[in-house]
């Protein structure tokens, strides 16, 4: 995870997200780019690192005014983050297009590893799923995307917890995991099954431990918990084990496991406090 992203729109939790990512990418020996998309007609280019593009038909005062205001505040964040993080190279980079497309086309373009997002506190989950471009991001991306929704400036991993119900789908996480793990090697990993009552503990325990024994995971916390839904068990546990990331599987199929519903992985990326990354299944 040395290539990240970091997609703002200059919002509090968008710095939150770029702290983040500079300490990420000062454990790992990485880079940030810092990308801001200006919502424009199809006819507007994608600007060169540190530069800006505008396309036929928006070369109007009120555009040329908006890019160079949206310059000066991509300044301030590059200062900020040499004062931070002088060893992080971090580049800039704003778009006058849409924006998941143009997401998208950066993370192909630039080989990203991660993305990191900041998450808007909202109360209204249907306006949430309705126009959120974080939801667009997670489904979408073809790497992990973490999200972020409070201060970060010391971000360490201590409890890292992995929520799957542990069937086939569940080995296509197992590179960020042990990526995680390398980055913050005093993570304790706990594996976690949500189940809806006590009677599907065993087979529940039988699988998890099914799953880090085929991965050679040796130190790690076997974890079942009783909840009727997973999308509040999984914060639930998180909060009681003190956890500081929680690892999911998202899909943008239908026809998942009840654990891998995209439904279920977006809840909790952007409603759980705490961080969580989405791993593509």
């Amino acid at each position: 995870m040395k290539n990240l992203l970091v997609p703002t729109d200059f919002s509090m939790e968008a710095h939150y997200a770029f702290e983040a990512a500079l300490q990420l990418a000062h454990r790992s020996g990485g880079y940030v780019t810092l990308l801001h998309v200006v919502d424009a007609p199809p006819a507007a280019g994608i600007a060169t690192s540190g530069g800006m593009m505008v396309g036929d038909g928006l070369g109007n005062v009120y555009m040329i005014k908006l890019l160079q205001a949206t310059k000066r505040r991509m300044h301030e964040w590059m200062a900020e983050a040499r004062r931070l993080m002088p060893d992080v190279p971090v580049r800039d980079l704003v778009v006058t297009a849409e924006f998941e497309p143009a997401v998208l086309e950066i993370i192909r373009e630039h080989h990203i590893e991660l993305v990191v997002m900041g998450v808007h506190e909202h109360t209204s989950w249907t306006r949430f799923f309705l126009d959120s471009h974080t939801e667009q991001v997670m489904r979408a991306a073809p790497c992990p995307v973490l999200t972020i929704k409070q201060p970060a400036p010391d971000f360490r991993v201590q409890h890292l917890v992995f929520a799957s119900d542990f069937t086939a789908e569940a080995d296509r996480a197992v590179p960020g995991l042990r990526q995680l793990l390398q980055l913050f090697p005093e993570a304790t990993l706990h594996l976690l099954d949500v189940v809806p009552s006590a009677d599907r503990h065993g087979a529940a325990l039988h699988a998890i431990e099914d799953f880090a024994r085929r991965h050679q995971f040796t130190h790690y916390e076997a974890e079942v918990f009783d909840a009727p839904r997973v999308s509040t068990g999984i914060p639930r546990f998180a909060e009681l084990a003190h956890a500081d990331l929680v690892v999911m599987l998202t899909h943008g199929r239908s026809t998942l496991s009840h654990l891998f519903q995209s439904s279920t992985s977006e809840a909790v990326a952007l409603h759980a406090p705490l961080p969580v990354m989405t791993v593509h299944a």
